[in-house]
């Protein structure tokens, strides 16, 4: 069991992790081995609430395929042991990210002092500008 928050933990054997060949330079290694993790993993095989739900679907973007099922791929390192817990470390980071709520933003008023600093700003950028065309003399 792989636990998120005291309020959520998730099997291992829900998850499923391939390896495959990774892509990029590293000569005949890369050709020969297959280090690149592949994770999958079904949301639909954990219980969230419905705004967690929604937030692990907007924070998971392209990951997530239709049917609610999280691919993360990762080829960052040359073995398949550290692969492997590096997409089970991000996976487990973006669960804990949706299950945070964000806390609503209470609209505030500007203070009247700042109102008035804004609008003397204003005035004397407006004076300066005014002072620059030509003052219109007949000589």
């Amino acid at each position: 069991m792989l636990r998120v928050s005291h309020a959520l933990s998730i099997d291992e054997d829900d998850i499923d992790i391939a390896f495959v060949r990774a892509s990029g330079p590293g000569g005949q290694n890369v050709n020969k081995l297959a280090t690149a993790a592949q994770l999958r993993f079904d949301t639909n095989k954990v219980t969230l609430a419905d705004d967690a739900r929604a937030r692990l679907t907007r924070l998971a973007g392209r990951r997530m395929t239709k049917e609610g099922v999280i691919v993360i791929h990762g080829d960052r390192y040359r073995t398949q042991e550290r692969n492997r817990a590096d997409v089970i470390d991000r996976l487990v980071e973006l669960l804990r990210e949706s299950l945070i709520r964000p806390t609503p933003r209470r609209p505030t008023k500007p203070t009247f002092g700042s109102k008035q600093r804004r609008l003397e700003g204003k005035k004397r950028r407006g004076d300066v500008k005014a002072g620059r065309g030509s003052r219109g003399f007949d000589d």
